[in-house]
């Protein structure tokens, strides 16, 4: 349910209805707009009737919300959310590139890759630090030392570093040196550690579960939001499907679905649905196309040497090539990805 306020409402009449609805043991969640304020209203067991609240000071009226999801819904704010990480807004309607390793290996490694990413145009770090393989054999990261040093590389370059948290065990830890936090597609239903992130006081990025709806993304996404945390970046990294061309299919189609009926940005995740560096340029020219709002991308400098995902991680040189695209692309869509360190802004 979704209360709406009269544009003249004042902040008294905002926080009276605020208490109102917490005595009915109800959470108000309330969303200032450009023109007028909306209070969400969640924790509800069974049906809420609209009287309750439509007579008091200042409400304009109230809607039922029809979605099983209402915090990430467009019928609660129409306004795109947009989202802080450092000094880099997604959402606003520029496009963010986030690149790096699928793993921390080395500070060497690290500061290489943050490097060459940087001076393509990358405006955010990625990198692992606790790894989720499917084989227990597989390389499962650095853990805490893996952090420090994303951490530490993140200073050096200025850039906003994303790791993901595989558990509340280690979410603390991911907390205090990513300036972001990941939930990769394996936990996108663990709602223990969604809740827990909801109140890590970061902003999070969710990635789709490779076997849910779009739908379930959403409700994934609710448990964040739920515990007070609207900074939530949804990302389309591909699903399980028949084909055994690719190791994912990545749903294009679901990134216009969710603008149209959320307000959560949505970016996409290539390298994942590909598995293979060769899939990764044309698949970012088709998200950046259908309006996704920016890319994860990995990025090795030795491929062949790496611990996790050699395979679908660009070289230095085919991420330039891959930021040059995706800039024409862009273009074309009256859309600005930043130009290369070094280069004058281009004309608009």
């Amino acid at each position: 349910m979704l209360v709406v306020m009269k544009m003249d409402a004042t902040a008294t009449q905002i926080e009276g209805v605020v208490e109102n609805i917490e005595s009915h043991g109800l959470r108000a969640n309330p969303i200032p707009g450009t023109q007028r304020t909306a209070i969400g209203i969640t924790g509800n067991i069974g049906v809420v009737e609209p009287a309750l609240f439509e007579t008091l000071p200042g409400v304009l009226e109230v809607i039922q919300v029809s979605h099983p999801y209402k915090l990430v819904s467009r019928e609660f704010k129409a306004e795109n959310t947009r989202i802080l990480v450092g000094d880099i807004e997604i959402g606003g309607g520029d496009l963010v590139v986030i690149a790096g390793p699928c793993s921390v290996e080395s500070y060497e490694q690290t500061q290489r890759i943050a490097t060459a990413v940087q001076s393509a145009g990358a405006q955010m770090l990625r990198g692992g630090a606790y790894k989720p393989r499917t084989s227990p054999y597989s390389f499962q990261g650095l853990g805490l030392e893996g952090l420090q040093i994303l951490s530490r590389v993140g200073k050096e370059t200025g850039l906003p570093v994303v790791s993901e948290a595989l558990d509340i065990d280690v979410l603390d830890e991911v907390a205090e040196y990513a300036d972001m936090v990941q939930v990769g597609a394996r936990n996108m239903q663990n709602y223990t550690l969604l809740k827990r992130v909801g109140r890590c006081g970061r902003p999070v990025l969710l990635k789709r579960g490779m076997n849910a709806t779009v739908t379930e993304l959403l409700l994934a996404a609710e448990y964040i939001l739920d515990q007070g945390n609207s900074q939530v970046l949804l990302c389309e990294r591909g699903i399980r499907t028949f084909t055994d061309h690719t190791r994912n299919t990545l749903d294009i189609s679901a990134i216009p679905a969710v603008h149209k009926i959320s307000h959560l940005p949505i970016i996409a995740d290539p390298s994942h649905a590909a598995g293979q560096r060769e899939k990764v340029l044309p698949l970012s020219r088709a998200a950046v196309a259908v309006g996704a709002d920016g890319l994860m991308v990995e990025v090795h400098d030795r491929p062949e040497e790496a611990l996790s995902d050699g395979n679908q991680a660009l070289e230095p040189e085919q991420f330039e090539q891959l930021m040059d695209e995706i800039r024409q692309v862009a273009a074309a869509l009256d859309r600005r990805l930043p130009d290369r360190v070094g280069q004058p802004p281009a004309v608009q």
